[in-house]
C-alpha cells in the first residue's frame, strides 16, 4: 500500500502487533537490504521481555514506519528505526524516536544506545538533535566499507508515582 502522491500526515504511534510482522519486514528489506532483520527476528523481539515496538500509519493504512527499542537494566537499545522514503522529512523519526526514548525511561534505563551507519548523515542529524554522543566506531559492521558509529544518549527515569507526595518541605519556604 504505497501511496503515489503526498500521502496525508502519518497517524499517531501505534504498538507494532503480529498482523504487522510481515509487512514491517518486507519495508525493513527494502530499506537495509542484506542486513535487514527478517520476519521472525520480529516475531522474536515481539515475544521478548522489555521490548517496546511501534509503527506509525497514514490515515489510509500506510506503513510510514517503525521502531524497535529493548531495555534491560541501566541499559536501553533502539534495535531498529526506520521510515519510508516517502515519509521522510515530516518529523515521524523525531517520534518514533522519542517512543523509544520514553520506553527506556519508563523501564528504568539511564543510558539509549544504537548503532547507525556512518554514512547515513539523515539519521546522524536526528541523533544529534536528540541528544546522542558517539562512544565508538565498529569498522565494516554493516559490511565491507559500511562502519556503524555507536552512539549514546543518557536519559533519566521518571519520578516515582508518589514522588510529589514524599518530597521533603523546603525547609527555606514560608508559608502561604
Amino acid at each position: 500500500m504505497s501511496p503515489t502522491a503526498a500521502p496525508p500526515a502519518p497517524v499517531p504511534l501505534a504498538r507494532l502487533r503480529w498482523w504487522d510482522v510481515a509487512e514491517v519486514a518486507a519495508l525493513e528489506a527494502d530499506l537495509f537490504g542484506p542486513t535487514a532483520w527478517s520476519a521472525e527476528l520480529f516475531w522474536s523481539e515481539l515475544a521478548a521481555p522489555g521490548r517496546g515496538a511501534w509503527v506509525a500509519r497514514t490515515a489510509d493504512g500506510a506503513l510510514a514506519g517503525y521502531a524497535v527499542a529493548a531495555a534491560a537494566g541501566p541499559d536501553a537499545d533502539v534495535q531498529t528505526i526506520a521510515t519510508a522514503p516517502w515519509a521522510r522529512g515530516r518529523g515521524l523519526g523525531d517520534a518514533l524516536l522519542v517512543a523509544c526514548e520514553q520506553h527506556a525511561a519508563l523501564l528504568g534505563a539511564t543510558a539509549l544506545l544504537l548503532e547507525v551507519d556512518a554514512g547515513n548523515a539523515p539519521a546522524r542529524r536526528l541523533y544529534a538533535r536528540h541528544g546522542f554522543e558517539q562512544l565508538a566506531r565498529r569498522r565494516d559492521y554493516y559490511g565491507p566499507g559500511a562502519d556503524a558509529l555507536v552512539l549514546r544518549r543518557r536519559t533519566s527515569p521518571p519520578p516515582p508515582a508518589d514522588a510529589t507526595a514524599a518530597a521533603p518541605a523546603d525547609p527555606g519556604a514560608r508559608p502561604a
